[in-house]
């Protein structure tokens, strides 16, 4: 079997009725969303499933809601292998909540652990901020290079944010801050290259300076969870390195809150580090997006409801066959969102 650097989603991926084709049809998948509801003790799973959008929407059941979708695929695809995930991820890294994900998949973190961080997360992080106007927004058509050199020679007025977010992939930046500021900084942007500024419908100015407040609650939070030592690779947002001291990781996932996710470079460092092919596990193909503009040398696959996992072990026992007839450099590549798939190797 292939090895591959697998990818989980974080907020923005959500929509209501996401894993419900896992939960109708596969046990595992149904004893995650029931293990979150337990967790909970309430019924996180008929948000997920049934909605309002807007209680899904609500940060504190958005960052559990995409943490047991993604951990579904998981123990899906972990049953119909018999293979735990470890011994096919090269690299783990998630998207900011998707460190989680990450972090729960490898087994660092119990599904129960992560939800209940997950959920004071999002409560912290929507209470961080009071009584101030925020603002974030995706700026399209700049490199992270002209950005910084605009930001630098920016004003900033007393008591104003403006912080790059998020350095998704070339061409898509987001940032945060107040309103004020990010506003003024907007029409700098458009002015010197900027293709068009689009703003995010989010409830909070989410990596940022103005999050610290949540930084130390998380700090608590955090304090007293037991991280598992790490059998796998991961790399972390605010490093943009393969980290694997735990206490190490701890302290990165209180620092992200506030931070700057380093998509970008993350993925290239799992491009030169792990291999060529990322599975992205969860809902929705947001990250698969951005990969595509990262780098022309990586291929990603998604990984969402029953379909495209079966589509997913079919591909893989037919790289098994082809190594036990002595198949060398087995690989495949999808097409047409998977109709097509066509397999290669070679042997002597």
């Amino acid at each position: 079997m292939n090895n591959f650097n697998l990818i989980f989603p974080g907020q923005g991926s959500q929509t209501v009725g996401m894993g419900l084709d896992l939960y109708q049809n596969h046990k595992k998948a149904k004893e995650v969303f029931d293990e979150v509801d337990d967790t909970l003790n309430f019924k996180l799973s008929k948000i997920i499933f049934d909605g309002p959008s807007e209680l899904l929407k609500l940060t504190e059941n958005t960052q559990p809601a995409i943490m047991a979708t993604s951990l579904a695929v998981v123990k899906v695809v972990e049953d119909e292998l018999k293979k735990d995930i470890t011994s096919f991820s090269e690299i783990v890294l998630g998207h900011s909540l998707g460190e989680y994900s990450a972090l729960c998949s490898i087994n660092s973190l119990t599904i129960s652990e992560t939800t209940k961080i997950l959920q004071q997360r999002g409560k912290a992080m929507q209470q961080s901020v009071g009584g101030i106007e925020t603002k974030m927004v995706a700026i399209i058509g700049l490199d992270i290079v002209n950005l910084e050199n605009e930001l630098k020679k920016f004003i900033i007025k007393e008591n104003e944010v403006c912080e790059i977010a998020n350095d998704n992939c070339p061409g898509q930046i987001i940032l945060s801050g107040t309103r004020n500021a990010i506003e003024d900084f907007s029409e700098v942007l458009k002015k010197n290259g900027a293709r068009s500024v689009i703003d995010l419908n989010v409830s909070a100015p989410f990596h940022c300076s103005l999050m610290n407040k949540a930084s130390k609650i998380m700090e608590e939070v955090l304090k007293d969870t037991d991280f598992k030592n790490l059998n796998t690779k991961f790399i972390s947002n605010v490093t943009a390195k393969i980290e694997n001291d735990v206490n190490k990781i701890k302290g990165l996932l209180i620092d992200q809150i506030s931070s700057r996710v380093r998509w970008r470079e993350s993925v290239l460092v799992a491009e030169k580090m792990g291999s060529k092919t990322f599975l992205e596990v969860g809902n929705g193909n947001v990250l698969s997006g951005m990969n595509k503009r990262i780098s022309k040398n990586i291929t990603t696959q998604n990984l969402l409801d029953m379909k495209s996992i079966e589509q997913f072990i079919n591909q893989e026992e037919l790289i098994d066959l082809m190594q036990k007839h002595k198949f060398q450099k087995c690989s495949y590549r999808n097409f047409s969102n998977g109709i097509v798939s066509i397999h290669s190797g070679w042997k002597v």
